[in-house]
C-alpha cells in the first residue's frame, strides 16, 4: 500500500512540475490608472514553428471600473512585419456583470486576439499595448499583458 501511495505522489510531483510552453507577462500600474502614453511593451521569442499559437490579451482591473470595455492599440513587431491594429475587448455586460474571474473587488480577463490558433514565424516577438480609450488616464487598471500558449 506505501509502495503504491508513492508511485501515485511521484506521479503526481512530475505531473504538477513540467514545463508548460505558455509566455505571460502583465505591467502593473502602481496607481490603478493607465495612462495613454504608458505602452508597455512584451518580447518574447518562438522556436517551434511547427505549432500553433493562442495569443490572448491578459486585464485585471477593480470593480469599479467604469465601462463594460476596453479599446487597445496592439503593434506586433515579428520577425517579418509590424502590424498595428485596434481591438475593443468586451468585459462585462448588464445581464451577466463581469465576464472575467473575480476575488472581491479585482476582476481579470484572458480574451482572445482571434478566433483560431495562428502559425508564429520563427524569432522574437514584440508585442505593445496602449489604450484607446477617450477616458485618460483610465482609471481602475490594475495590469495590462499578454499570454501565448502553444496549441497541443
Amino acid at each position: 500500500m506505501n509502495k503504491v501511495l508513492f508511485i501515485l505522489l511521484l506521479v503526481n510531483i512530475l505531473i504538477c512540475c513540467q514545463t508548460i510552453n505558455i509566455y505571460e507577462k502583465t505591467a502593473y500600474f502602481p496607481l490603478h490608472s493607465w495612462k495613454s502614453a504608458e505602452r508597455p511593451s512584451f518580447t518574447f521569442e518562438i522556436l517551434d514553428t511547427t505549432s500553433l499559437y493562442n495569443i490572448f490579451f491578459v486585464l485585471r482591473h477593480e470593480d469599479a471600473y467604469n465601462y463594460n470595455n476596453i479599446w487597445v492599440n496592439l503593434t506586433v513587431k515579428g520577425p517579418t512585419e509590424v502590424v498595428t491594429v485596434r481591438r475593443e475587448f468586451i468585459l462585462g455586460n448588464n445581464r451577466q456583470g463581469w465576464l472575467g474571474s473575480g476575488m472581491d473587488d479585482i476582476f481579470e480577463h484572458r480574451i482572445s486576439f482571434s478566433d483560431k490558433p495562428a502559425p508564429l514565424h520563427k524569432g522574437k516577438y514584440t508585442f505593445t499595448l496602449q489604450q484607446d480609450m477617450r477616458e485618460d488616464p483610465l482609471d481602475h487598471i490594475l495590469n495590462a499583458g499578454i499570454r501565448v500558449e502553444k496549441v497541443k
